[in-house]
């Protein structure tokens, strides 16, 4: 195994080790909030779902990936295959879209209440989340049903034309037309959702700045508590994050769809840019989230407590 493969090898393994660790950490945090809160306010349950969509394309594409670039290449069958990439393109429109559905929450959130039209939807935020997900999950269940089509185990001869070769698995798209089609929805899609992130991140940070300069006036007009001010700059965070590493994965993807055939270290770069997004989302959640950083360090301390406790008992 020469160099460039363990330090492919590592890379991935570490990306994929913390981001699991940081979007099971996140998960594990909101199960106790859903357990002791009432009612989850809508901005969580919105993160909760990115963090479970997160953890499912790690496990999906880094998982296999590393043990691929390891040299345990006979991993999956043709209905394995399909059904792992299925998993990991759900997955992967799940994180944008909900992206886009948490930017767009918060930004009616800390909205201003000038009208009825206004005041009626932000009561009505909890209900419309339910609706929303089953919404986002029906699209990217028919955007992604092109793997259960053409995803396929490696074969023995050459990769054939109009191919992802993933390593651990190929996408045989068989004709330009379905290589290029697919290519375009996905795009669509992705582009679609990065709009509503940049617009709602940009009417965030409006109000952010008028915030700065008129926090008194801004209470008295209720455009939102300090609370729902950090979560919105929370959000801000996530939206700039996931649109970094969204226009490496697109110029990689772009230069694509010009080829016939694809390196394989063109499509482990994407795959790399495309998940640290889902690696470092947790731990940015974790960081400026209070509500998940108040059950992680009671978490810790009462770890702590048990093992003070159980210390006299084994002398």
């Amino acid at each position: 195994m020469d160099l460039c493969t363990i330090i492919k090898g590592v890379s991935f393994l570490l990306q994929t080790g913390l981001g699991v660790l940081g979007n099971t950490a996140v998960l594990m945090a909101y199960v106790h909030v859903a357990f002791v809160e009432a009612c989850m306010q809508p901005v969580d349950r919105i993160l909760a779902h990115l963090a479970f969509s997160n953890l499912l394309q790690l496990l999906t594409r880094g998982v296999p990936q590393t043990m691929f670039i390891f040299g345990l290449h006979k991993l999956l069958d043709d209905w394995g295959c399909k059904v792992v990439i299925y998993a990991y393109r759900l997955s992967r429109g799940l994180s944008v879209c909900i992206t886009g559905m948490l930017s767009f929450f918060q930004a009616l959130t800390i909205a201003p209440s000038a009208g009825p039209h206004i005041t009626k939807l932000k009561s009505h935020l909890s209900q419309l989340v339910v609706p929303i997900f089953v919404g986002l999950w029906v699209l990217n269940l028919m955007t992604s049903v092109t793997s259960l089509m053409f995803a396929t185990a490696p074969q023995n001869s050459s990769v054939a034309a109009f191919t992802l070769n993933l390593g651990f698995c190929h996408v045989n798209f068989g004709d330009n037309l379905s290589y290029v089609s697919n290519g375009t929805i996905q795009t669509t899609r992705d582009f679609a959702f990065v709009a509503i992130m940049l617009l709602s991140s940009g009417y965030i940070l409006i109000l952010l700045q008028k915030h700065h300069k008129q926090v008194r006036s801004i209470r008295r007009a209720q455009q939102g508590t300090p609370m729902e001010i950090r979560a919105a700059k929370s959000v801000v965070m996530l939206v700039v994050l996931y649109t970094m590493f969204f226009g490496i994965d697109n110029a990689i993807w772009l230069y694509m769809l010009t080829v016939a055939q694809v390196p394989g270290m063109v499509a482990d770069l994407r795959v790399f840019f495309t998940s640290c997004y889902a690696m470092l989302s947790p731990f940015l959640m974790i960081s400026t989230n209070k509500k998940i950083k108040e059950r992680m360090v009671c978490a810790a301390r009462e770890q702590s407590s048990e093992e003070s406790t159980e210390k006299p008992n084994t002398k």
